[in-house]
């Protein structure tokens, strides 16, 4: 078996394995949510550790830009789903626009644990892919930072905007600020993805 094979084999197994080890956790998750972030949290997970056995193994994957952009488009739309498709006994109409009061309250031990990881984890977590995207999109037209920065602040205030339109989610500056963490986080990261990922 080569290297990359034997990469790949380890990885699926042990994603997988992991997957189904905390099931019985992700699966509290629908109670509140399109049952679409059970697929979400898989790829993401199966992905994470893809990269993290391809990363200690030292092994290299090349993709052609437009395939990556292909699996954001694919991912983006997942997020709209996860973002905008709500079970029907929940609507939202409250808003907050006071800075850090709703981490606070998620992490003052008044919610679930499950439920404050999740949405603390998630709004960073789920935003990381497009730091890095900005990066090689910096690197491929030779976009200026700042430019990228306004871009993302843009697209998330959009969709926080049109979630309380849409009364399928709350308008929360929290969530704007967590997203941006998860989009500079793919900033920072973006010389670890590098070291394993080439996007040509």
């Amino acid at each position: 078996m080569s290297l990359l094979r034997k990469s790949i084999f380890l990885s699926v197994i042990f994603s997988q394995g992991v997957f189904f080890a905390f099931y019985p956790l992700f699966s509290n998750l629908f109670s509140y949510l399109h049952p679409i972030v059970l697929g979400v949290v898989w790829v993401c997970l199966t992905l994470l550790v893809f990269f993290t056995v391809f990363w200690i193994r030292k092994d290299v994957i090349s993709i052609p830009y437009s395939l990556f952009v292909g699996f954001l488009a694919l991912y983006t739309i997942s997020l709209l789903v996860l973002l905008f498709v709500r079970p029907t006994d929940q609507s939202y109409t409250n808003w907050n626009l006071e800075p850090f009061s709703t981490i606070l309250f998620y992490l003052s031990g008044k919610v679930a644990p499950l439920v404050a990881f999740y949405n603390l984890a998630a709004n960073i977590g789920l935003f990381i892919p497009y730091g890095i995207f900005l990066m090689i999109r910096k690197k491929r037209a030779s976009l200026p930072a700042k430019k990228l920065f306004y871009g993302a602040l843009f697209g998330i205030s959009i969709i926080e905007l049109t979630q309380f339109l849409t009364r399928r989610g709350s308008l929360d500056i929290d969530d704007l600020l967590l997203n941006l963490v998860g989009v500079y986080l793919g900033y920072i990261l973006f010389p670890v993805f590098k070291r394993v990922v080439h996007v040509t």
